[in-house]
């Protein structure tokens, strides 16, 4: 409204899916999402940590972006199902989000993410959030992400959590080859430019060569 649109003329988030910023605020603004951080309500609500304030998941991200606090999604069964996959990866990305650890994938959504340059780790059987009783206030990090990782291989993750830390076994969602290709170089984007420029050196140095 401050941009002189009036209510009525908003329409959807996907009418506007050539505007980053609004795409970005609708990510996680499905009224049917169901946050465990906030138990009892649906919508993309939060619980701002550590401070404890409740907030929109959008104002939530902003905050931990201007702290530089690094994000983590914890997930269920099929994460990423629905519409506009290309954007809940891109918006997934740039809400700050560096890595997703969920029960199982959609198989479109899981790729789409490695090609954001986001982290996808799956739960072993038998083990979840719920199990892990985790609640939102734990601190996350990931070992086992070396030079030599390869597609499918099991890492560990290690949760921070005021009783002590825990590390854990998941499975690395990274399914292919070219797939840790785009991971290392942060994404599809930033792979496919450093190959252009890398194709453009060569072929500058061999018309040198030749005169």
């Amino acid at each position: 409204m401050s941009r002189g649109i009036k209510p009525e003329d908003f329409n959807s988030y996907g009418s506007r899916r050539g505007n980053d910023r609004v795409m970005t605020r609708g990510t996680f603004a499905n009224v049917r999402i169901k946050n465990l951080m906030v138990p009892g309500t649906e919508g993309g609500i939060t619980i701002h940590q550590p401070s404890g304030e409740r907030m929109s998941i959008y104002d939530a991200a902003m905050r931990y972006a201007k702290e530089k606090v690094p994000l983590v999604v914890l997930a269920g069964h099929e994460y990423g199902t629905g519409s506009s996959r290309d954007w809940a990866a891109k918006g997934t990305r740039l809400l700050g989000v560096q890595g997703v650890v969920a029960a199982s994938f959609e198989r479109i959504h899981r790729s789409n993410l490695v090609g954001m340059g986001v982290l996808p780790l799956q739960f072993l059987e038998g083990t979840n959030a719920q199990t892990l009783k985790l609640d939102g206030s734990e601190t996350f990090s990931v070992t086992g992400l070396s030079e030599s990782m390869g597609p499918g291989q099991q890492v560990m993750l290690e949760i921070q959590r005021a009783g002590g830390t825990d590390s854990i076994p998941v499975k690395l969602r990274i399914d292919t080859p070219i797939e840790v290709d785009y991971y290392r170089h942060g994404g599809i984007l930033p792979f496919v430019l450093r190959e252009l420029l890398a194709k453009n050196r060569l072929d500058q140095s061999a018309t040198l060569r030749t005169r």
